[in-house]
């Protein structure tokens, strides 16, 4: 099946680091080589948690101009792919609205970010938090999308968008029939989960994902780090007294090996395989040095241009706005036909 529009986005949540990079970015500038795509900087899901969390309204502006930085110096195009922010286009919290209607409450029981975000005080987690699987897929199906670059944490999401767009269908089989479309209205996207280092996990254990809450800073790689911040970081990062393997299967129960011998295999664009048929045998010290070469090499000028794009703020504003306006002309036609089929009456 051809892929016709690819959807996806990134919260606005500061502290871009090595995992946003690698695990969504980089995937991203390669799909729109081939593909319709369009990138959304998730504002409405940064606010589903305290407000110490996304830092209030100047933080909250701050970061989504750096992540909108992050994608056009990745090399994400703004000319020839959709890059803005959610909020700036309503549908996304009207289209919300009619699949919380049609989205069942188990489903929304069985998600698993939610119990482990909120942790042991659900009772004090926002409805927002809970709901942010159907803004979710409300994202995805206001535009139609057939595929979505994810990551493994977000695979159940997905599902459930694909749960809530198969129910709409059935639900309105017969209003979808007379309003002139087929009978599957919204199509049911599928993952794309592309590339060696799809879940980048921290430097300090590599049983957790690499994080922007984590306490350490050494714990990631951020995408602001200097050149000699990466190198000190990589430099502490855990490994075990065994030398590489020669193959992948020697990764098996070395999480920290297993995690840098993936970084260094995305940074390069080769396979984990590739990496170990050249390193197998040597000890961490000098994989570590050629690491430290390899991520400075190809961060530096990611890190430069997005410090000189946070220097100029109304481009970077402007382009959202451009994206904003081609985003909603997509969303507007949804809505007005999901109020068609549903029964609204709306403005003519």
């Amino acid at each position: 099946m051809t892929i016709q529009r690819v959807f996806s986005g990134v919260q606005p949540t500061g502290n871009l680091h090595l995992g946003n990079y690698l695990g969504a970015i980089v995937n991203f500038v390669k799909l729109q080589a081939t593909h319709n795509c369009i990138y959304c900087v998730v504002d409405l899901h940064a606010i589903t948690v305290p407000i110490p969390v996304w830092g209030g309204p100047d933080e909250l502006r701050r970061n989504t101009r750096e992540v909108t930085a992050a994608f056009i110096a990745a090399g994400i195009d703004p000319k020839t792919q959709v890059i803005f922010n959610q909020s700036q286009v309503a549908g996304h919290a009207e289209l919300t609205w009619v699949f919380n209607c049609v989205a069942r409450l188990g489903w929304l029981n069985r998600m698993t970010q939610f119990k482990e975000k909120a942790g042991k005080d659900r009772e004090n987690a926002s409805i927002g938090l809970y709901d942010y699987p159907v803004l979710m897929a409300a994202d995805i199906l206001l535009y139609r999308a057939t595929h979505v670059p994810v990551g493994e944490d977000q695979k159940q999401h997905l599902e459930l968008s694909r749960d809530i767009a198969q129910k709409f269908n059935n639900d309105f089989a017969a209003s979808i029939a007379s309003n002139g479309h087929n009978d599957k209205y919204f199509p049911l996207p599928e993952p794309v989960i592309t590339g060696p280092a799809t879940r980048v996990m921290s430097l300090r254990d590599g049983a957790k994902k690499m994080s922007k809450s984590d306490p350490s800073d050494y714990s990631r790689i951020n995408l602001s780090d200097d050149a000699d911040a990466i190198a000190q970081k990589i430099r502490k990062a855990k490994t075990d007294p065994e030398p590489l393997p020669s193959e992948e299967k020697g990764l098996e129960a070395r999480p920290e090996a297993d995690n840098l011998v993936g970084i260094f295999a995305a940074l390069s664009g080769r396979p984990k395989a590739d990496v170990l048929r050249e390193f197998g045998g040597a000890q961490f010290s000098g994989f570590k040095s050629n690491l430290v070469d390899l991520a400075v090499a190809k961060l530096g000028p990611l890190t430069a241009e997005m410090k000189r794009l946070a220097q100029d703020p109304g481009y970077v504003e402007q382009v959202l706005a451009d994206g904003a306006e081609r985003a909603g002309t997509i969303a507007e036609q949804t809505i007005r036909d999901v109020k068609d089929i549903v029964g609204f009456i709306r403005k003519q």
